[in-house]
């Protein structure tokens, strides 16, 4: 290129090739397009997910890394990144869903699903019943012949309910649904669906995948790859694929999810137990205490009971205010997975598009706190949340 003027060459930049070697962390593909030598392959790698890389709307080799990665922890056979957990759930959602369809979802679900839910229901006439998270038998009552969805989460926000997943999946394959598990609270370390039957996982990756309160992302993984293709090619023209340095920072996050979630879970049983026998509390709903209704299941389903979880001061709305008022190495914000330790109201936050009565069916009081336990010295979290309740 050294014919060509200086303007045209700063454009054109050298690209030196990787021979002999490679490197050890996954690189950041910070490009929106790739080159073509021949218009019949870039022709043929516009239309599939697995072809060449040809533009970032559809995948790029960082966020194909990300991918591959989830795909092979969650069992699955391929998987799709996008910019957010709820851009996971939309391009699930409405990529298999059309007018008229019917969706079965379990009654306890994060407010953000509930609300697309809500929406789908209002704008495209898709009708939506709910049933128990561990009910099998209401699943199969609930099904008709415009039934196509049935959608699950591992583990419920805030109140921590386990769905019966082999028994849930089961029904619905045995009626020929697609079933869709959110399996962000637990992430594959806790529970792998498509072992129980589950046809597409997601995760918020923004949580424990990629663990460090400082990226958007989600992603979608599929059991089959018919399903995987059909959803994908209405993603990419949603345009909710995730973006490079977003998918290799939850990349980097990834390789610690093992650790990370053993202290999660070591912690989260320490508080949860504690709790359980303060006085200020009138409930405490972690499914590794003998009190939460999902124990039994809970230690069948899961390898540790996870990190998340609610409990319901016995002042009510007053006492809750007090509480998030007094922390003080606990912090009072949204999302979870973090390394830190993370609290806030459900019923004014993150399901604050419910109704009273809509609270009331998933067990959220005025009172009710969630906790997102972090991996801070457990006896340090104690002594604040302690302080605090006092």
């Amino acid at each position: 290129m050294s014919e060509l003027r200086p303007e045209t060459r700063a454009v054109h930049l050298p690209q030196p090739p990787i021979e002999g070697s490679r490197p050890i962390a996954v690189p950041i593909y910070q490009t929106s397009g790739f080159v073509f030598d021949d218009p019949a392959v870039m022709a043929d790698a516009m239309g599939r997910p697995d072809g060449p890389f040809v533009y970032g709307r559809f995948t790029n080799p960082t966020v194909r890394s990300l991918e591959t990665a989830i795909a092979d922890l969650e069992g699955g056979a391929a998987a799709f990144a996008t910019g957010s957990g709820m851009g996971a759930i939309n391009a699930v959602l409405l990529g298999l869903l059309q007018p008229g369809d019917h969706l079965i979802a379990q009654k306890p679900l994060y407010g953000g699903t509930a609300t697309v839910i809500n929406e789908l229901a209002g704008r495209f006439g898709i009708a939506v019943d709910y049933v128990s998270e561990d009910d099998p038998a209401a699943l199969r009552d609930a099904v008709r012949p415009e039934t196509k969805l049935v959608y699950l989460e591992t583990i419920a926000n805030p109140i921590a309910q386990v769905a019966d997943l082999p028994g849930m999946c089961a029904a619905a394959r045995e009626a020929g649904l697609v079933s869709v598990v959110d399996n962000t609270f637990a992430s594959p370390m806790l529970c792998r669906p498509i072992e129980h039957g589950a046809d597409i996982v997601l995760h918020s990756t923004t949580k424990y995948l990629s663990g460090h309160t400082d990226v958007l992302g989600g992603i979608a993984v599929f059991a089959g790859d018919e399903l995987y293709r059909k959803a994908w090619h209405f993603a990419i023209e949603l345009g909710v694929t995730a973006d490079p340095f977003a998918a290799w920072l939850t990349l980097r996050g990834l390789q610690t999810l093992a650790l990370r979630m053993e202290r999660h879970c070591s912690n989260a049983r320490l508080i949860a137990t504690r709790l359980s026998e303060h006085p200020a509390v009138a409930a405490v709903h972690w499914p590794g205490l003998p009190s939460h209704p999902s124990y039994e299941l809970a230690g069948k389903l899961l390898t540790d009971f996870g990190g998340v979880f609610s409990f319901d001061l016995a002042g009510g709305r007053a006492a809750g205010e007090r509480f998030m008022a007094s922390i003080r190495l606990a912090l009072l914000a949204p999302s979870l997975g973090g390394v830190e330790t993370l609290v806030l109201h459900p019923a004014t936050t993150s399901h604050r598009a419910l109704s009273a009565e809509e609270l009331a069916g998933q067990g959220i009081g005025e009172g009710t706190v969630r906790i997102a336990v972090g991996i801070e010295h457990p006896e340090d979290l104690w002594a604040d949340i302690e302080q605090a309740l006092t």
